[in-house]
């Protein structure tokens, strides 16, 4: 692998939403970020969007208008992806398609340098995107969360490939770049929050489509008890703190009442096949048309900018 402190280009092949919040990620630690589209198009309004998600930073005092304009001005786009052969770090962040994920690695693996690390940002294990590569112990899961300029934590995992030294170093640089990791012994589908994540919304929605509580039950239920401690401490740590033993006894009386369902409500279902999907399209669980729903994202915005804010204390 390159020395740490010379990595400095960082190729990104997809300009979506995590290709543009990656972006900044890089661009703000002073990186190279080479942005790389299938449209020039496409790619203009990625830089618009990272462009404007800076302001956002500016406004709220947590970055000058000269480092942004310096930062601005580190990423490049471009629609050739033979350009990525220059990058010292590429992450790949496509859709999750597989089909589409193994041509990728399969080109950057012989376009790349042998010392180059090749990431995914993809909730899947990298090991189901290796299969065409000659090199497949330089690729590893890096998974960050959207939104990327503001969640500080990637998900590091190695496949069953990997080198121990691909493992390390990934963790090294993104932590050179003020991310924070957290490392996983073993590949598992989604990585952990993802799974954290959907345990809690398969139990959600199975209370709201058996009609147990409504969805504004629900949401308060997460938001104004378990939603604030766990912003202090995890699930481990809180049980550790209320004392194993109680919640031991607890799950033995809850765990056989939990859903374990394979698949989603049918009530769930039946909004999708509908094509009720939420806030884009007006209606999903909730009636949007009468819910603000730009404000509330703009709510969800302002708290994490307050948690990034509130990283930067010193002793943080």
């Amino acid at each position: 692998m390159k020395n740490i402190a010379e990595t400095q280009t960082v190729a990104i092949i997809g300009n979506g939403l995590m290709g543009q919040g990656i972006a900044q990620v890089f661009a703000r630690s002073g990186k190279k970020v080479m942005l790389i589209g299938r449209s020039t198009e496409s790619l203009n309004k990625a830089l618009q969007v990272v462009a404007r998600n800076f302001e956002a930073f500016i406004e709220r005092k947590l970055a000058t208008r000269k480092e942004v304009d310096t930062a601005m001005e580190g990423i490049s786009i471009t629609t050739s992806f033979n350009d990525v052969a220059a990058a010292d770090f590429v992450i790949e962040a496509v859709p999750a398609v597989r089909e589409i994920q193994l041509d990728v690695f399969e080109r950057l693996d012989k376009l790349c340098s042998p010392d180059v690390v090749l990431a995914s940002t993809s909730g899947q294990p990298i090991s189901y995107m290796v299969e065409r590569m000659a090199h497949p112990e330089r690729a590893i899961a890096a998974h960050f969360f959207y939104p990327a300029q503001l969640m500080p934590l990637v998900e590091v995992c190695g496949g069953n490939k990997t080198s121990p030294e691909v493992v390390d170093w990934t963790c090294q640089f993104l932590k050179s770049v003020g991310q924070t990791t957290a490392l996983m012994g073993k590949e598992v589908d989604g990585f952990i929050a993802n799974r954290l994540q959907f345990a809690v919304l398969r139990e959600a929605w199975s209370m709201w489509a058996n009609g147990v509580a409504s969805a504004e039950a629900i949401d308060a239920a997460m938001r104004l008890t378990i939603g604030r401690r766990y912003a202090v401490t995890g699930p481990i740590e809180s049980a550790e703190l209320g004392g194993v033993d109680i919640m031991h006894r607890f799950s033995e009386f809850l765990f056989p009442s939990l859903d374990n369902a394979d698949k989603p409500p049918e009530a769930i279902t039946a909004l999708v096949r509908d094509g009720h999907f939420g806030l884009k399209t007006g209606r999903g669980v909730y009636d949007w048309s009468t819910r603000d729903g730009a404000s509330l994202v703009a709510k969800r915005a302002d708290r994490l900018f307050e948690h990034m804010a509130e990283d930067t204390l010193p002793g943080k």
